[in-house]
C-alpha cells in the first residue's frame, strides 16, 4: 500500500535568528521567526509525513504553546514523524519539495540540504529532490518578508 502527504509552511523573516533550511544553517542577515528554529522546510516535510499517516499536522504533535519546543531543532520533529511512519510498517519512497526564498540564493546549499533531509527520512539522496524558488519580487517571498516550503512524500508499506 502506498500513502502520499503533502506539507507546506511559511514564516516570516527577522533580523537577529539565525536562517535554518532543511537542517542547514544558511548565511543571511535574517532569519525565520518561529517557536522552534522555524525551518520551513523541516515544517512541511513533517506535516508531509504526518499527513501521509493521516495523524494530524505538527502543531498537534509539538504545539508552540508548549514552552519544550522553544528553539528546538527541527530535525527532531521530522525524525519523530518519520519514527511513526516506522512504527506503522511504512518507509519513505521519495520526497520532492519546494523553498521559496527571495535571498539569499540557496543553490550554493542545495546538496547539503538534500543530504541532511535524506539523512533524516532515512533513504539515499537520489530519492530527494529540493528546489529553490524566488518570488520573483511577489508577496511576502518575493518582498523578502518571509521563507515558504513545500514538500510532498509518497510512502510504502514494507513487506
Amino acid at each position: 500500500m502506498h500513502r502520499i502527504g503533502f506539507g507546506t509552511d511559511v514564516h516570516r523573516l527577522v533580523a537577529g535568528r539565525p536562517l535554518v533550511v532543511g537542517g542547514v544553517r544558511i548565511e543571511s542577515g535574517v532569519g525565520a521567526y518561529g517557536h522552534s528554529d522555524a525551518d520551513a522546510l523541516l515544517h512541511a516535510a513533517t506535516d508531509a509525513v504526518l499527513g501521509a499517516l493521516a495523524l494530524g499536522d505538527i502543531g498537534t504533535h509539538f504545539p508552540s504553546t508548549d514552552e519544550r519546543w522553544r528553539n528546538a531543532e527541527s530535525a527532531e520533529f521530522l525524525s519523530y514523524a518519520v519514527g511513526l511512519a516506522a512504527e506503522r510498517g511504512y518507509e519513505i519512497v521519495n520526497v520532492d519539495s519546494v523553498i521559496d526564498l527571495e535571498r539569499p540564493k540557496l543553490q550554493p546549499y542545495i546538496h547539503s540540504i538534500r543530504a541532511r533531509l535524506a539523512n533524516l527520512l532515512r533513504v539515499d539522496i537520489g530519492r530527494v529532490s529540493v528546489k529553490a524558488k524566488t518570488g520573483e519580487m511577489v508577496d511576502a517571498v518575493g518582498g523578502g518578508d518571509a521563507i515558504r516550503a513545500q514538500a510532498i512524500v509518497l510512502l510504502v508499506q514494507k513487506a
